[in-house]
């Protein structure tokens, strides 16, 4: 059932209210049965009074009479006195022989199975068989009321049955289903404000009982492994709660934990794998340098006439290899640190186009959306991140026997947008997932840290940095940081 899907908050609500309203049913049910079971044994009770009456009545006629007591005599016996009591008493009178032929009765053709001269087998098997002798029978009406019959036998002073009396007792309900409909009037009201209360209990109640789990649900909701999680406080909540609050609570701990753990780890390893790296480049220059110094120490010869010229040669491949390890160290310096942000109002096709001045290759082209477009951004970090894009550009279309270059400035929504487009060899779909990555190249030479640094600078701007590639066909690098309305 759908019922089931929804929140613990509705299912408690609508079991609370089912529970009354099944409980209500359940009593008004209970309430008519016994009421209409106490109205039947009422009407037992009246109809065997009133055929004790009767019978009394009978038996003082019997030991009264001047005619003999004898079962051909009792219509006789009963000529006047039968209307009588059928006044008195208010029911009809029939009075059978021991056969069940009919021997006198207060109505000629009196009621319904009566209006026989005969006594219906059933009565009179039914009567024989009973052990106190005597039978009733209750007969359900249609259209007319519910009635009982009831049978028993007529004796004489020495109770020798004589004949078999019949009382047809018609059941006047009226009063007593009068009572049961003004206690139903008052129990169905009674229901309506229980109902009401309920409702409104169950509202406040299932609210209350999940008001916990609520908190406990959106704590959990808003954990998140790259920020301290503050811990989950309730007063006054149940032992089940306060239970999955402290496992809560406890997984914090260790998240937290875990996370300086992790984070201790990923320092160490990011730190070897910087050492690494910086030592590989370190080791490239060093054996070129070692070999010409070796070099130049066995083929030295202070008399060579060119020993000028030699010198200033060995000199020019060491300041070559001394400044390749200078460039080694400047990128991992700028690696680790961060750009500051100077958030200066820059208008951003100017910055561009001052960057892209000192390239002379002429295949570069440059264009803008509009003349005047404002970021906050540092002009210094600006100049640098389009100057290395271009340079990568450069690098990827040198192959090129008709290299271009494309720098479009522009702006959507938010954002000032700067695409740097080139037709070089474009980037395989196994390095697009690695491009940004630190010491990730594909050149034969450089550290691979300049796409780094760019994502670094672009984002502590809250901006981005994407791409499109094909391969031989070229790549797009899209930059994307807030603009300014001025």
């Amino acid at each position: 059932m759908k019922l089931f899907k929804r929140s613990l908050r509705t299912r408690i609500f609508f079991s609370m209210i089912f529970l009354v309203l099944g409980a209500s049913i359940l009593i008004a049910g209970v309430t008519i049965y016994q009421y209409k079971d106490e109205a039947r044994a009422y009407q037992k009770d009246k109809l065997k009074r009133k055929e004790a009456s009767i019978r009394a009545s009978i038996n003082y006629e019997i030991k009264t009479t001047t005619y003999p007591v004898d079962t051909k005599y009792i219509p006789l016996i009963f000529r006047d006195k039968i209307y009588e009591l059928k006044n008195i008493h208010n029911t009809e009178i029939n009075i059978y022989d021991l056969n069940g032929k009919l021997l006198k009765s207060s109505k000629a053709t009196f009621f319904r199975d009566t209006a026989s001269t005969k006594m219906p087998d059933y009565a009179l098997e039914g009567l024989r068989n009973s052990k106190d002798k005597r039978f009733v029978k209750y007969h359900f009406g249609e259209k007319e009321e519910d009635y009982q019959s009831s049978y028993t036998y007529i004796t004489d002073n020495y109770f020798k049955p004589l004949a078999i009396l019949n009382l047809p007792h018609i059941e006047d309900d009226g009063f007593i289903d009068k009572q049961l409909r003004d206690f139903l009037s008052i129990l169905g009201q009674v229901y309506i404000l229980m109902m009401l209360a309920a409702i409104v209990l169950s509202y406040f109640l299932s609210k209350y009982i999940t008001k916990s789990l609520k908190a406990v649900s959106e704590k959990i909701h808003a954990t998140r492994l790259d920020r301290k999680n503050k811990k989950i406080i309730i007063q006054d909540a149940s032992e089940e709660i306060r239970s999955l609050v402290k496992a809560y609570n406890s997984m914090i701990d260790e998240l937290e934990e875990s996370a300086v753990k992790l984070a201790t780890s990923e320092r160490e390893q990011a730190w070897r794998e910087m050492a690494k790296q910086v030592a590989h480049e370190i080791k490239n220059p060093l054996t070129p340098m070692r070999l010409s110094v070796q070099s130049f120490e066995r083929r030295f010869d202070a008399n060579d006439p060119e020993i000028e010229s030699k010198i200033k040669d060995f000199s020019r491949s060491l300041i070559q290899q001394i400044d390749t390890m200078s460039s080694i160290a400047s990128a991992f310096s700028n690696f680790a640190k961060m750009p500051a942000q100077q958030n200066e109002m820059l208008n951003v096709p100017k910055i561009v186009k001052l960057a892209l001045d000192i390239f002379n290759e002429s295949h570069i082209s440059f264009t803008t959306e509009k003349e005047e477009i404002f970021a906050k951004f540092d002009r210094t970090q600006l100049i640098r991140v389009v100057t290395n894009l271009v340079k990568n550009a450069i690098q990827a279309s040198e192959n090129e026997a008709n290299p271009e270059i494309s720098v479009h400035v522009g702006v959507d929504e938010k954002n000032v947008c700067i695409y740097i487009k080139d037709n070089g060899i474009g980037i395989s779909e196994e390095n697009k997932d690695r491009i940004f990555e630190p010491k990730f190249t594909t050149k034969s030479s450089g550290m691979g840290l300049g796409l780094g640094i760019i994502k670094t600078i672009i984002e502590a701007y809250n901006g981005s940095i994407t791409f499109t590639s094909e391969e031989g066909k070229g790549t797009t690098f899209i930059v994307k940081f807030p603009k300014q309305n001025v």
